[in-house]
């Protein structure tokens, strides 16, 4: 097996022959010139309860690397099989992120050891083991890279059953008991966990043991290692673990501003709403439909095999139903197949960074199971879940062509980590003989530039305010900077189905400049009709890497880690977007007496022409800028037409 500093070599070579340009690392600086002054934390602040970090192995047995559990659960099914698909997945190399590791290298710039936090979530095997407490990589083996693997997802607790609970887990053959072996040491010590806190808040059985949603499973082959029933790893909770996510450095004010605590101690609620909001991804699914009642889509477009098509928990979607075995000894055998074995696949929104991983790790890619074949089916699967997530729908309203996008998924569109993610319309006008008139929302490909400047671009920003900026000579309202970030200044994503402002101001994740009315799911956007377009071409476009963040991240990381993303973004096509949606729509003259745009000239229209008499609104039928008595000829000529 080759080294880690071999694979860096490799890298290097693969982006040489590729004709990728290196910036030298020397002109990378700190924003203002070099005076940024980092924030003073230290490891007290970014304190989280839950199973803290024990190196040892006789109070707390290691979580072991993945790659032995390929053996069994493995290469026999490129769909079904556990390892195949979850070693593909941005869950199996969120510790190899590239994109990741310069972001974290920033959050240690920004704040001292900010980067403890990160690591929690996106190598918990290294955290737990001890090896994270320089807040950066530093001190990863490497099986600390194996992200969030196979046997921590299934050594997870659930927080909330204690010794006097009546509902737990099942040992096979035994009856339901709870784990209060587990919870209540967490209990007496004042570590146990609110179930919602997110941040990584994990509650890890000390053993080595399999938990996982099944309670028929007829062998145990995995030798010492006990399986135990957990109903909690159906439960979309598991998922908010980490994928809601606040900085604790910040308390709310009663002014609901979000300042900076008194350094060196934890957060003094430990409430995620008194946090900065970070990442919401769980809270905007728990205040959904999905969450409540879930919702059926007869088109099947998410939960492969699921039994209903009610769609409820984060696993139904991201962890689609397949036919077959979950184990290499029941693959094909139609007496032991189940139609039900969760595909491991996590398919999300990601296009392009699980490329980047396989390429800097070089000859290693494969040896840990990043297969060409493997990467390619799980981009396709992501690329998938983006097109199934909305739908788009064109109208002409009178001159105006309205573009509406409806969110399927079960959270914002787009969700989660909010630095260089969006999405946006592009629409071009074309006339009768096929020449584009004009375009809103152009992209260049070489670029990567997006014009903004004239349509509806979705996305969330998240900023710092003038005592942030004073205390580390930073600009106000510089973004990107997630670890220093305490103001939301726009999030004009879409909400989900079952979306209330109350509820989702309440859980941190309100709309922010924008407005939607309690239950809206869609958001419509109107576009000028110009003169001669005969026909309009939109696309809806999802963008996982912007190119002003891959810039920031070359230009602010001082380790070289940005310059490393930077490279891999743009031999990878620069995080080219995806089309969720296409659509194109025959337009027709507008009648400019059809003042409401029902496409009828009738007595409403007259009603909003009177309504507006001796003004310059509605009515101006001939653009004289007063509504009169020409307007009114105009009106009563076209009538009924």
């Amino acid at each position: 097996m080759k080294t880690r500093r071999h694979a860096k070599f490799a890298l290097i070579a693969t982006l040489a022959l590729s004709g990728v340009t290196f910036l030298s690392t020397s002109v990378l600086a700190l924003p203002g010139g070099g005076g940024q002054v980092q924030v003073p934390t230290n490891a007290n602040d970014f304190f989280a309860p839950g199973t803290q970090p024990n190196p040892d192995s006789t109070a707390f047995e290691p979580v072991q690397a993945s790659n032995n559990c390929s053996y069994c659960h493995g290469n026999y099914n490129n769909v079904v099989a556990p390892f195949d698909t979850w070693v593909v997945s941005m869950m199996g190399q969120s510790a190899r992120d590239p994109v990741w590791h310069a972001a974290l290298a920033i959050a240690n710039q920004d704040a001292n050891l900010s980067g403890e936090l990160c690591i929690r979530c996106h190598a918990p095997g290294a955290w737990l083991a001890g090896h994270s407490s320089t807040g950066d990589l530093s001190q990863f083996s490497q099986d600390d890279f194996d992200g969030i693997n196979c046997h921590f997802c299934h050594r997870v607790v659930n927080p909330t059953l204690g010794s006097g609970s009546a509902i737990g887990y099942t040992q096979k053959g035994q009856d339901p008991t709870p784990d209060p072996e587990v919870i209540d040491p967490l209990f007496a010590a004042g570590l146990l966990p609110s179930p919602n806190l997110g941040n990584g808040s994990l509650v890890i059985d000390p053993k080595d043991v399999r938990r996982g949603p099944f309670d028929d499973v007829p062998q145990n082959f995995h030798g010492g290692p006990e399986l135990i029933y957990s109903p909690y790893h159906s439960n979309g909770s598991l998922c908010g673990t980490c994928h809601d996510v606040s900085n604790p450095v910040f308390s709310k004010l009663p002014n609901g501003q979000l300042a900076l605590n008194a350094l060196g101690a934890s957060h003094p609620t430990m409430d995620k709403s008194d946090m900065f909001p970070e990442q919401r991804t769980y809270s905007e699914w728990l205040n959904s439909t999905f969450a409540t009642t879930g919702v059926y889509f007869a088109d099947g477009r998410f939960g492969g095999n699921h039994p209903t098509g009610v769609m409820k928990s984060c696993q139904d979607c991201h962890m689609p139903d397949q036919q077959g075995g979950g184990c290499v000894f029941y693959e094909g055998d139609p007496t032991t197949e189940r139609p039900n074995v969760p595909q491991h696949s996590f398919a999300g929104s990601n296009t392009w960074v699980l490329r980047g991983v396989a390429t800097q790790m070089g000859d290693d890619a494969e040896y840990f199971g990043l297969t060409p074949e493997r990467v390619d089916n799980a981009i396709a699967r992501n690329v998938q879940m983006l097109r199934d997530s909305s739908d788009m729908e064109l109208t002409q309203v009178a001159g105006q062509l309205r573009v509406k996008i409806t969110n399927q998924s079960g959270h914002k569109l787009p969700t989660g980590y909010a630095e260089g993610r969006r999405s946006w319309l592009n629409v071009k006008f074309y006339n009768e003989s096929g020449t584009l008139l004009e375009q809103r929302g152009a992209y260049d490909l070489a670029t990567a530039t997006l014009d903004e400047s004239n349509t509806k671009v979705y996305q969330a920003k998240h900023v710092i305010d003038q005592a942030i900026a004073t205390a580390t000579h930073l600009p106000v309202g510089q973004s990107m900077h997630l670890a220093l970030s305490n103001v939301v200044e726009i999030d004009n994503r879409i909400p989900p189905r079952g979306f209330t402002n109350a509820a989702f101001d309440a859980a941190g994740a309100s709309v922010v400049g924008y407005s939607y009315a309690d239950g809206q799911y869609w958001d419509n956007t109107d576009y000028a009709i110009p003169a001669g377009a005969k026909t309009a071409a939109v696309n809806f476009y999802y963008q996982t890497s912007s190119r002003e963040y891959m810039e920031f991240l070359r230009d602010t990381a001082n380790d070289g880690s940005g310059l490393t993303a930077y490279n891999l973004w743009v031999l990878h096509g620069k995080s080219a977007p995806v089309a969720m949606d296409s659509s194109q729509i025959t337009l027709v003259p507008s009648n400019p007496a059809d003042l409401n745009g029902d496409q009828l000239v009738n007595g409403a229209d007259l009603t909003i022409l009177l309504s507006n008499w001796g003004g310059s609104g509605g009515g101006d039928i001939n653009g004289d800028g007063i509504v009169g008595g020409p307007d009114l000829a105009s009106l009563l000529a076209a009538w009924g037409s």
